[in-house]
């Protein structure tokens, strides 16, 4: 199986579970941190052309709230939303994986991701 890369900050609690479930079934994986490495210019045009580009903002989390209303207005355009989500990668919704069948999924989903890795 090619490699999967999970995207996300190490200290999001979504992103552990993630890692730790991974890490607990055997998968190999390589991590990519969004603080120390940015966000990938070229995987975010793929992540938001993705059936869960619609997911990627985490319109609930702190980070989004506490956007000026003029920030977060700029969601309302494709490269608004680029700009922001390069500027602001804890607005990203975690983790973000790109999978080895060319795959992306945004988000946790242990039953969808042990069909993905098996039991």
């Amino acid at each position: 199986m090619a490699t999967i890369t999970l995207y996300g900050i190490p200290n999001c609690d979504t992103v552990k579970k993630a890692r730790a479930w991974l890490d607990g079934r055997g998968v190999a994986y390589r991590f990519h941190d969004f603080r120390k490495d940015g966000v990938p210019a070229d995987r975010l045009e793929a992540w938001m052309a993705s059936p869960d580009g619609a997911r990627l903002v985490n319109r609930q989390g702190t980070t989004f709230r506490k956007l000026d209303p003029a920030d977060q207005a700029r969601m309302t355009t494709a490269a608004g939303a680029r700009a922001l989500l390069v500027e602001q990668p804890s607005v990203i919704k975690r983790p973000v994986v790109d999978w080895p069948d060319g795959s992306t999924t945004v988000g946790f989903d242990p039953v969808g991701w042990a069909l993905r890795t098996g039991p």
